[in-house]
C-alpha cells in the first residue's frame, strides 16, 4: 500500500487492513495508554484540541480495566472481586469519554479482552508495584513481542507522525503503565523494520515519540489550587513547597506544553463519563475545574525520540511539517 504525501488540508479516505475505513490527514496523532480513563488525566486535552482541528487521532488502550477501585456505589457489584463484569461497563465509559472529546478511533491492544488489567500493589515506601497475586492473562505477564506486534500492526496501519506513551516508569509506576511504554516503544522500533512481520504492513518509522509528562512548576501550582479548594487528599496532601515524586520532572525537560483552555470543558465531561472510577467531585475534577475558569489548562510531554521541536513550539506535530 503506497501513502502519497498531502497538504495539511487534504484528506483522504484509504482501505485500512483491519477492515475499516479511516481518514489519513498529513497530521496523525496515535496514543497508547494502560486502562480506560488515563487517557483523560494526561492527554485528554491533547487529544480534544487535534480532533477539533480535523487530525486523525487513536488510542490504544491496553486493557479493560477489569481491576479497576470502583468509587461509584451503584456499581460496586461489577468489581473484580463479587461479579466480576466491570470491563464490558468501562467499555461504555471509555465511549463516552472518546465522544466527550471528539475522537472516533479508538482501539483495545489485539482487542477487547486480550489483556486483562494487572492491578497495583504498593511497596513498604507507598510506592506502586505489581501485586504478589497475579491474573494469568493479565497485561504484566503478557509476552513482549506479541504484544509489541499487535502495536507493530496498528503502527504500520494508521502510519502516526506522533506516538505519545508513559515514561520508564510509567508516569507513577503502575504495572500496566510501564508494560504500556514498553510494548509501545518495542512496536515503534519494530514496525520500521522492513524486514520484520511483513505479513503485518509497510514499515513506517514514527517521526517523534513522546512521553506524558509533569513539569515541576505546574505541578507545584496545581497542588496549591488544591489547597485552595480545600482538597487535602488528593496526591496525599503534599506539600506544594516540599519534595515531590519522581513522575515529576524539571521544568527543562518538558518538551511541549499543550494549552487549550477552551476545551477544558471537554476534559472534564471526558473524566465525568469515568463514573466508575472517578468522583464527580474529586480533587482532580475540581482542579481542572479551576484551571478551566483561569485559562491555565495545559497538558507537557517530553520528547523520547525522532525529530527535535523548534524553540517555543506549543504543538507536538510542530517542525513536522
Amino acid at each position: 500500500m503506497s501513502y502519497d504525501s498531502a497538504g495539511p488540508d487534504f484528506c483522504r479516505l484509504i482501505f485500512v487492513g483491519m477492515g475499516s475505513l479511516m481518514t489519513m490527514t498529513s497530521r496523525r496523532l496515535m496514543l497508547v495508554h494502560a486502562h480506560p480513563d488515563d487517557e483523560v488525566t494526561s492527554t485528554g486535552l491533547t487529544m480534544a484540541l487535534h480532533a477539533s482541528r480535523g487530525d486523525a487521532v487513536t488510542l490504544v488502550t491496553c486493557t479493560l480495566g477489569e481491576e479497576g477501585e470502583v468509587v461509584d456505589p451503584d456499581l460496586v457489584h461489577l468489581a473484580a472481586d463479587r461479579e466480576d463484569s466491570l470491563a464490558e461497563h468501562r467499555i461504555t465509559e471509555l465511549e463516552a469519554s472518546m465522544e466527550a472529546l471528539g475522537i472516533t478511533d479508538a482501539v483495545r491492544l489485539g482487542g477487547d479482552h486480550c489483556y486483562r488489567d494487572s492491578g497495583m500493589g504498593t511497596d513498604e515506601n507507598g510506592n506502586a508495584v505489581a501485586r504478589d497475586e497475579l491474573h494469568p492473562g493479565c497485561f504484566w505477564l503478557a509476552d513482549l513481542l506479541e504484544a509489541a506486534n499487535h502495536m507493530v500492526a496498528l503502527i504500520r496501519d494508521r502510519r502516526p507522525e506522533v506516538l505519545i506513551t508513559y515514561d520508564e516508569n510509567g508516569h507513577y509506576g503502575h504495572p500496566d503503565h510501564i508494560k504500556a511504554h514498553r510494548v509501545a516503544m518495542y512496536g515503534a522500533m519494530l514496525a520500521a523494520v522492513p524486514s520484520h512481520r511483513r505479513d503485518l504492513g509497510e514499515a513506517w518509522q514514527v517521526p517523534r515519540i513522546l512521553w506524558t509528562a509533569l513539569g515541576e512548576s505546574a505541578m507545584r501550582a496545581g497542588l496549591r489550587r488544591l489547597q485552595e479548594i480545600g482538597d487535602a487528599e488528593t496526591f496525599g496532601g503534599m506539600d506544594p513547597d516540599g519534595p515531590l515524586p519522581p513522575m515529576v520532572v524539571p521544568d527543562d525537560d518538558i518538551s511541549v506544553t499543550v494549552h487549550a483552555p477552551e476545551l477544558m470543558h471537554r476534559k472534564i465531561a471526558a473524566f465525568r463519563a469515568h463514573a466508575s472510577q472517578i468522583q464527580p467531585d474529586s480533587g482532580f475534577v475540581q482542579m481542572f475545574e479551576h484551571e478551566s475558569a483561569h485559562g491555565m489548562a495545559g497538558e507537557a510531554f517530553r520528547l523520547a525520540g525522532g525529530v527535535p521541536f523548534p524553540e517555543g513550539a506549543t504543538d507536538v506535530f510542530a517542525g513536522l511539517d
